[in-house]
C-alpha cells in the first residue's frame, strides 16, 4: 500500500474506473488513507461521519443492531467496496453500523471533495440519487424489522412509517388493507388483524369510519 501513489489506488477502485485522468487526480489528491484495527468501528448507526470510505483491502462487516444489542449483518465489504456515500447524499445519520472484520485500509474522502463529484444539487440526475438513496434507507429498516422485531412490532413500525403528524397527533390516512400489511411485515392477514384489534383494544391506535388510523398514544415496548 505504501508503495503505491494515490492515484494508483484510485484507478484500482471500480467507483473510479469512467473518471478523466484530471478527475482522477483531483480525487487522488484530495483522499486520505487510514487503517482500521480489527473490530474498530467505520461508521456508526445514527451518527454522521461527513466522508466516504473506499475499502483497499481487508473486510468489514456492514449491520444493524436493536436496543438489546442483537446484531444483523446487512452485507460483508471485499476491496474496492465503499460506505458513506448515502449520508453524503442526503444529509441524513448513517442507517448502519461499518466494523472492520480484520485489519483493513481505507481510502477516505471527505464531504467537500465528494460534493464536487456529484451533479447540482438542482439538477434531476441529484433529485433522482436522493430518491434512491431514500429506497435503500427504506430496504435497509425492512431487513432490520424483519430480521430483529416479532410481528407486533414490524405492525407498529409500519404504522408509524405510514402516519403524518396532525395537531399533535399521528394520522394515517385512508383505509390501511391488513392484507397490504401482512405482506409488507411478512405475517398472515389473521396476524396483522390480531395485532390491531389488540392495538385498538388497548386505545394505543383508533380506526375512524372512513378508515384512517390515529395513533393516539406510545406504542409499547
Amino acid at each position: 500500500m505504501a508503495m503505491l501513489s494515490n492515484l494508483d489506488l484510485i484507478r484500482r477502485v471500480p467507483l473510479f474506473s469512467l473518471l478523466t485522468t484530471d478527475q482522477a487526480q483531483s480525487i487522488a489528491d484530495s483522499v486520505v488513507k487510514r487503517r482500521f484495527k480489527r473490530g474498530e468501528l467505520i461508521v456508526e448507526q445514527n451518527t454522521k461521519s461527513n466522508a466516504l470510505f473506499i475499502l483497499l483491502n481487508g473486510r468489514a462487516r456492514v449491520l444493524t443492531a436493536d436496543t438489546r444489542g442483537r446484531e444483523v449483518i446487512l452485507a460483508v465489504l471485499q476491496p474496492g467496496h465503499y460506505v458513506g456515500e448515502m449520508s453524503l447524499i442526503d444529509h441524513e445519520p448513517h442507517s448502519a453500523t461499518v466494523r472492520a472484520e480484520v485489519q483493513t485500509d481505507m481510502l477516505v474522502l471527505g464531504r467537500n471533495e465528494f460534493a464536487r463529484c456529484l451533479p447540482d444539487s438542482s439538477s434531476l440526475s441529484y433529485a433522482i440519487l436522493r430518491g434512491l438513496v431514500a429506497r435503500l434507507r427504506n430496504a435497509d429498516r425492512q431487513i432490520e424489522s424483519l430480521a430483529l422485531l416479532d410481528v407486533y412490532g414490524r405492525v407498529a413500525r409500519t404504522l408509524l412509517d405510514m402516519s403524518e403528524e396532525e395537531k399533535g397527533l399521528k394520522i394515517i390516512r385512508g383505509k390501511v388493507s391488513r392484507q397490504d400489511m401482512a405482506k409488507v411485515v411478512g405475517a398472515s392477514r389473521e396476524m396483522v388483524s390480531r395485532v390491531m384489534k389488540d392495538l385498538e383494544e388497548r386505545g394505543v391506535i383508533e380506526t375512524l369510519e372512513n378508515g384512517s388510523v390515529v395513533i393516539k398514544q406510545r406504542f409499547p415496548d
